[in-house]
């Protein structure tokens, strides 16, 4: 399972629409790790007013790892993020996340080039 949904958020989700914030909270409370790659990486980007902040270590364990990989690659997951920090979101491999700026685009379109995946690949990569 992607996340752990409060009852009071379930019931809400049933009754109609649900709010950015108790989703971006429920995402927040369901994967600490990936909240906490993410967030790390916009306050580097922040501080270094860079157009875009990634990471490249690999996750300490499977678990970490799986909540990168189920967060990034759901679409409402990933899109509740970028609105509520304002920034886009990208993802390589299974756990190169990166962090634009929104007017970053040239940056952005580079790193999610088919060229960029391939040069992002290592023996090491292979099976994770």
């Amino acid at each position: 399972m992607s996340l752990s949904v409060p009852d009071n958020l379930l019931a809400q989700a049933r009754a109609g629409e649900v709010d950015d914030a108790a989703f971006v909270a429920c995402v927040r409370d369901s994967l600490p790790y990936a909240w906490t790659t993410i967030t790390a990486l916009i306050e580097q980007r922040d501080r270094s007013g860079a157009d875009f902040a990634d990471n490249q270590v690999p996750p300490p364990d499977e678990v970490s790892r799986g909540q990168l990989l189920r967060c990034l690659a759901s679409d409402a997951m990933r899109g509740a993020l970028e609105r509520h920090f304002g920034v886009r979101l990208a993802f390589q491999n299974c756990h190169r996340v990166a962090v634009f700026d929104p007017a970053a685009t040239e940056a952005y379109g580079e790193f999610v080039t088919p060229r960029a995946q391939i040069l992002n690949q290592s023996p090491g990569l292979v099976d994770c």
